[in-house]
């Protein structure tokens, strides 16, 4: 497992663009036949991805990292499929999981086992993952059982239907909250004015991009603020510091996931456009 630690909002200020893809930009996620995790300390968050191709494969603890027996033994795990179809077993009792479709794993989830229903057409899982201290029965959800809001319009460029799955009055968890995003055709703007949430950390899958499609991911403290360019399957971390909204060369996906002292979705502080530099 891969650790990454964050820099403070100082520190930031004087990065290179290499350095600010090292610390908030996972890039290799989605390898076939692989389970790909790493974990940042930024509310000690655990973004992966699990592709199984002819194999299962199964989710293990990093004994080092986590010092837990298992995955689950103290964090809950949420997992959204973006690939073919495929199914979930979490201790013994199988899930089958469409595109889109969304597995809550409760804590003190022993075996979680991840595979593929063709290996021609695999299932390439996301997953994200937090502490938990209570734990809430493992639940899966269609994509169509999401509430669903439409944000923006069409005259500013952000029209977009956002699905809540993950939340408040949606599957109940500890801490995470977590939902798809989709832009509307000819809209690319995912959010703006930008905002933060200091209580809780962000992170974002950017995908359903073309081979030549990039998202501009902005980032940063709203008087400092700097860009990843992101391509398809490639996610952003952002702490609770930093800003985090994006435009990109046509309209896309995200999958949004937070974790840390609260779950209200409205629990935003908003950045006027005048404070932006």
């Amino acid at each position: 497992m891969e650790v990454r630690y964050s820099p403070n909002p100082e520190a930031y200020k004087r990065m290179t663009t290499d350095e600010l893809r090292r610390f908030f930009l996972v890039e290799t996620l989605f390898t076939p036949g692989e389970l790909v995790m790493v974990y940042t300390d930024a509310d000690r968050a655990i973004v992966g991805s699990a592709v199984p191709a002819k194999d299962p494969l199964p989710l293990l603890s990093s004994r080092k990292e986590m010092a837990a027996s298992y995955f689950a033994e103290r964090r809950e795990i949420g997992v959204i499929n973006v690939g073919g179809p495929g199914r979930i077993t979490a201790d013994g009792k199988k899930f089958a999981m469409a595109y889109h479709d969304t597995l809550y794993v409760g804590r003190g989830t022993k075996e979680v086992e991840f595979a593929s229903e063709q290996s021609s057409n695999p299932a390439a899982f996301y997953i994200l993952s937090y502490p938990a201290h209570t734990a809430y029965p493992t639940t899966h959800a269609a994509f169509g059982d999401g509430q669903k809001l439409v944000l923006g319009k069409s005259s500013d460029a952000n029209t977009r239907t956002l699905t809540k799955i993950i939340h408040a009055d949606g599957i109940k968890s500890c801490q995470l909250v977590m939902g798809i995003t989709e832009l509307h055709e000819g809209c690319v703007w995912n959010t703006m004015p930008a905002h933060t949430h200091q209580r809780r950390t962000e992170i974002y899958l950017y995908y359903n991009l073309a081979e030549d499609t990039r998202v501009f991911h902005f980032m940063g403290q709203p008087e400092e603020t700097r860009h990843l360019v992101i391509k398809n399957r490639q996610a952003a971390i952002s702490p609770s510091w930093s800003i985090h909204c994006g435009a990109a060369t046509k309209n896309y996906s995200f999958i949004w996931g937070m974790g840390g002292e609260n779950q209200a979705f409205d629990d935003m502080d908003f950045v006027t456009m005048d404070r932006l530099k």
